[in-house]
């Protein structure tokens, strides 16, 4: 077995591929011959419901796509920095969409707008692909502090500066101390974000330990790597920390200047479960701004969800009762609704799955 632990250019290749289809025109609209005289409305912009809408549109049948946002997109453009995701790539495919037949209605909010059983009368199924917009909050002293933000607050405002829209009572990291507190793909995002608004300072703390770098005898193929994963964005400027807990936010005058932090240490069990407890070492991290990426616990509840009456699994998340069908027989999901937060891959695949299961319950 090869140990180079090197990384292949698979993604490049297919990258370079694609571009040059585009340029040389290879890729174009591609109508569909035959219109099945069903509507479909779909709930969500982002690639679950994108990749729903692309599969049904194909078919023949006729889709809607309805995004409370601006434009459509969903967290590949109001979620995901411009300097990852260029949104000109977003574009051009929702040109290509659209050209197919594909409708985009936009700055409608399912339950204001329209109502849901408005939409339910309209078309012959409805698919939900509204993603796991509920984030996991850190609710220890001090959480009411101004200055303490969910990580997307701070990256969909920049992602409207971008695109030259307005932002009234804008987050900005100019000047500040910035904690970010989580890691992953959206506390990096945070952490880029922070530095182009010219920060003073960025630091980033993790809960768990420093993953091994290169390679990690206990997550070997085909499992998921645990490893050390270092971003443009911290090759930018950013402290990382790890085994750090967060106690307390401090404040002065109503907004936050401090996070009290414990460091702690893990052990595993003989049966391989990790425990946690506390060295007693205590600090207080300077910050003005506090962003809050960890992760999210499950799709928003009120409003549409409720409304529609569906059914929810043990995590929150959209329970199904058949492929991709809810419990209520003409509401389908796709994407994070269902599958709690997860990768932009898994959404896509799921929205196809969807497509599938959509069209053999039209048919």
């Amino acid at each position: 077995m090869l140990s180079e632990q090197q990384p292949v250019s698979i993604r490049e290749n297919e990258t370079a591929v694609v571009e040059h289809a585009f340029q040389e025109g290879y890729i174009k609209p591609n109508l569909p011959q035959l219109r099945t005289g069903k509507k479909v409305a779909v709930v969500g912009s982002g690639p679950a419901g994108l990749a729903a809408a692309d599969q049904l549109n194909k078919q023949g049948h006729t889709v809607v796509v309805f995004e409370k946002d601006e434009f459509p997109g969903g967290l590949l453009r109001f979620g995901i920095p411009d300097f990852k995701l260029n949104k000109e790539i977003i574009d051009r495919r929702l040109n290509i969409l659209k050209e197919e037949g594909i409708t985009f209605k936009c700055g409608i909010e399912i339950g204001e707008q329209i109502t849901h059983k408005q939409l339910l009368a309209d078309f012959d199924v409805v698919c939900l692909a509204v993603g796991a917009g509920h984030p996991r909050d850190l609710m220890v002293e001090g959480r009411d502090l101004q200055g303490i933000h969910f990580a997307l607050e701070i990256l969909q405002q920049q992602n409207r500066m971008v695109a030259g829209i307005n932002v009234p009572q804008q987050i900005s990291a100019k000047g500040k101390h910035v904690l970010v507190i989580g890691g992953g793909d959206t506390g990096s995002d945070c952490v880029g974000t922070s530095v182009r608004q010219k920060a003073a300072k960025v630091t980033q703390i993790e809960i768990l330990p420093q993953p091994p770098v290169g390679s990690n005898p206990e997550t070997p193929w085909p499992m998921y790597p645990n490893v050390l994963k270092t971003s443009s964005s911290h090759q930018e400027g950013c402290e990382r920390r790890w085994n750090l807990s967060t106690k307390r936010f401090i404040g002065k005058n109503g907004k936050i200047t401090g996070v009290e932090v414990a460091e702690v240490e893990w052990t595993k069990s003989p049966d391989g479960k990790m425990s946690m407890k506390e060295t007693g070492k205590t600090e207080i991290i300077q910050a003005e701004l506090v962003l809050l990426s960890m992760g999210f616990v499950h799709p928003v509840h009120e409003g549409l969800l409720d409304e529609l009456g569906v059914k929810y699994d043990v995590r929150g998340n959209v329970l199904t009762v058949a492929p991709n069908q809810s419990s209520v027989e003409k509401v389908f999901v796709a994407g994070d609704v269902t599958l709690g937060a997860s990768l932009v891959v898994k959404a896509i695949e799921s929205g196809r799955n969807a497509a599938e299961a959509i069209n053999r319950f039209l048919r």
